[in-house]
C-alpha cells in the first residue's frame, strides 16, 4: 500500500476566483488516482488535526513569531501575502498541511517506503518572517527541521523539482549543517534567485538554474551530472521532495518542456538512492497535466516496490 496524506480541509484555503493556486488543483488529482488502475493499492490518511497536535513549536523551527502571529491575523482579516491572498479558514488549513508533513516524515520512517502530502497551501517560498508566491509556511524545510529536532537524524536532502526556485526553503534550512537543499529551476522566472552561485554556510546547498524552453534532455543530463551525484553524496537517511509539477509543458505559469513521463523518471532515479522518501505537493497549475503527473510518481513507487520483493 502508497500512503497518501490528504483531508478535504485543504480545499478550504480559498483564494478566489480565478487564482491559480486552486481547490481545484487537490480534486483533479484525487480525481485522477481514485480512477487509476492502481487505486486499490493506495491508503488515504487523514493528517493529525490541529486540534490534537498545534504546530506551534515545529513552525518555530523556522518561522519567527512575528510571522506566525501575522498568518493568524491576516487570514482573520482576509488580507494577503503579496501574491497569496488568505481566507478565514487559511490559518488553520496552512497548519494542517504543515501536520501533513510531519505525519509523513513520521510513516516514511516507520515504513521505511515512499508517501505522498496532497495538501495545501504550497511552501517553498514562505521565508522565515514572510510569505509569498502562494506559500504561507515552509513545509518542505518544517518538515526537515522536525526529522533532525524531534527524531535525531542527522543527514536529511530536500530534492526541489518545481519550476520556480525554493527560496524559502533555502533561506530557512542553508545555516543548517545536517539538511541539504537541491533545487532544479528556471531561470530567468520568479522569485529571481537560486543562482549557482548561492551553496549555503556549510556547502549544503545546490542550485541548478535552467534555461527556459528546457525539454527532457536538460533534466536528464542535470540530474545525472549534478543532482543524483550530489544527492548520493550526503546519504540521505530521509529525502523530502518539494513536488512541484509546473515545469510541464501544458503549465500556464512556466516555459519548460517536461511531460508526465518525466517524473516517472525522477522518481524512479531518486528511489535508487533511497526508499525514504516523502513527497509533498508544491506548485502546478494545468489541472490534467497535475493529476496525471502526480499518478506517474506514486505509480512508479508502487512498481518499484513490487519489483523488488
Amino acid at each position: 500500500m502508497f500512503s497518501i496524506f490528504y483531508s478535504d480541509r485543504f480545499l478550504d484555503h480559498d483564494t478566489g476566483r480565478d487564482h491559480p493556486e486552486r481547490a481545484a488543483r487537490l480534486t483533479a488529482i484525487k480525481t485522477e488516482l481514485e480512477r487509476s488502475t492502481f487505486a486499490n493499492q493506495l491508503e488515504w490518511l487523514v493528517p493529525t488535526p490541529i486540534e490534537t497536535r498545534p504546530v506551534n513549536d515545529v513552525l518555530l523551527l523556522a518561522h519567527t513569531p512575528e510571522h506566525i502571529a501575522r498568518v493568524t491575523e491576516f487570514a482573520a482579516s482576509g488580507s494577503q501575502f503579496e501574491s497569496t491572498p488568505v481566507s478565514a479558514a487559511s490559518d488553520d488549513v496552512a497548519r494542517l498541511a504543515v501536520n501533513a508533513w510531519i505525519d509523513g516524515v513520521d510513516q516514511v520512517l516507520a515504513k521505511n517506503s515512499p508517501a505522498f502530502v496532497l495538501a495545501r497551501p504550497p511552501g517553498h517560498h514562505a521565508l522565515p518572517n514572510d510569505g509569498m508566491g502562494f506559500c504561507l509556511f515552509g513545509n518542505a524545510a518544517i518538515a526537515a527541521m522536525y526529522a533532525i529536532e524531534h527524531l535525531g537524524l542527522s543527514r536529511v536532502s530536500i530534492l526541489d523539482w518545481d519550476v520556480h526556485h525554493g527560496n524559502g526553503t533555502q533561506a530557512i534550512v542553508e545555516k543548517h549543517s545536517k539538511i541539504r537543499y537541491c533545487s532544479l529551476h528556471q531561470f530567468p522566472a520568479y522569485p529571481m534567485t537560486g543562482a549557482a552561485s548561492e551553496t549555503g554556510e556549510f556547502g549544503n546547498i545546490l542550485n541548478v538554474p535552467l534555461n527556459p524552453g528546457m525539454g527532457s534532455d536538460g533534466y536528464n543530463a542535470a540530474f545525472e551530472l549534478q543532482v543524483l551525484p550530489w544527492l548520493r553524496s550526503g546519504n540521505p537517511e530521509l529525502l523530502i521532495i518539494s513536488a512541484g509539477y509546473d515545469a510541464m509543458t501544458v503549465d500556464p505559469l512556466a516555459r519548460m518542456q517536461l511531460n508526465a513521463d518525466d517524473y516517472a523518471r525522477f522518481t524512479e532515479w531518486c528511489l535508487g538512492i533511497t526508499p525514504r522518501i516523502l513527497f509533498g505537493l508544491e506548485g502546478g497549475y494545468d489541472l490534467d497535466g497535475l493529476a496525471m503527473a502526480v499518478a506517474r510518481t506514486i505509480e512508479t513507487c508502487l512498481r518499484l516496490d513490487q519489483s523488488s520483493h
